[in-house]
């Protein structure tokens, strides 16, 4: 039996914290024991923390850390890492659902003592009828295929509790954790059967707000770690656009693919610009509002709706 602590970093989340925790609290477990949920809360003004102290009197599992002010989702882990012996630690966002037995799938390869940090697949709830729909959907398919050829870390992650601290200043988490876990010669695993259904952007000016904070972030982990995450290999990306992206070449391929192409270079452009010329820091980063509707739209995957994925978990 493998064990586990998950760990959910929140930041007024009361939307979607406690449908996410139910998740958490009902996943399908034969071969893995949870044995804690820790959510750190930082600088919540919603009611994300009541809803949490209610949980935690129906599930001893569930343990809540308030802070007081936000200083980041880095700084918040490191606060998680300080708080947990666990051997082996998955991280949650506290905008997802997780699938049924995401966190079973999640977990199990650290059977293997190689194995030293593992990534879900995300799946997005965005309606793909719609041109921001389809450019999350295009984007996160791109991710998968190029993480089952090398693994980048994204939504949903586990890693060995081997480090002490991970940069406080770093706007991706998952990528500063990558370096730390190859440079003690373990390995890194994507594990496609790990679900986590998520939401993208829903207007262009949130998309390259994310995207760009996103690319700036690889470029700090870059420059301070000196690692490079899969997805910053321009040629390897439009190599796969080229040979096998994953998605359907119908009219939205060919007519809209090549504009989120498009806002894709240009998002890293503006965040090559924060990071080179205005020494912006994406640490704390603004919230983008049209990513929080993963509830609402995850109580209508089973309807069976045009354009949206059905809630099970793909092979």
């Amino acid at each position: 039996m493998l064990h586990c602590c998950v760990a959910v970093m929140a930041h007024n989340e009361e939307a979607n914290i406690g449908h996410m925790l139910d998740a958490l609290r009902r996943q399908q477990l034969a071969e893995v024991d949870i044995t804690e949920i820790i959510v750190v809360a930082s600088g919540c003004v919603d009611r994300t923390e009541e809803i949490v102290r209610d949980l935690c009197q129906c599930d001893p599992r569930i343990r809540l850390i308030s802070e007081a002010e936000r200083a980041g989702k880095s700084a918040a882990l490191n606060t998680l890492l300080r708080n947990t012996h666990a051997e082996v630690i998955a991280v949650v966002n506290a905008d997802t659902i997780p699938g049924a037995a995401a966190i079973e799938h999640l977990v199990l390869p650290f059977e293997d003592p190689d194995v030293g940090m593992t990534a879900g697949r995300p799946l997005p709830t965005n309606d793909s009828r719609s041109f921001m729909g389809f450019a999350v959907h295009f984007l996160w398919t791109l991710h998968h295929q190029l993480s089952l050829r090398r693994p980048k870390m994204g939504e949903l992650i586990a890693f060995r509790n081997v480090f002490r601290q991970i940069p406080r200043d770093s706007a991706v988490d998952e990528a500063s954790i990558e370096p730390l876990i190859r440079g003690q010669g373990l390995c890194l695993r994507y594990v496609p059967q790990a679900v986590v259904y998520n939401h993208g952007p829903e207007t262009v000016e949130d998309y390259l707000r994310q995207r760009r904070r996103i690319y700036a972030g690889h470029i700090y982990v870059h420059d301070t770690l000196g690692y490079r995450v899969s997805t910053m290999n321009g040629f390897r990306l439009f190599h796969l656009l080229l040979t096998d992206p994953g998605v359907e070449r119908d009219w939205r391929y060919f007519l809209w693919g090549p504009l989120v192409v498009g806002l894709e270079v240009w998002a890293r452009l503006l965040g090559l610009a924060d990071y080179r010329l205005w020494k912006q820091e994406h640490a704390v980063w603004e919230v983008v509002n049209s990513t929080k509707s993963v509830t609402a739209l995850s109580q209508n995957l089973d309807s069976g709706r045009p354009g949206l994925p059905k809630l099970s978990e793909p092979n």
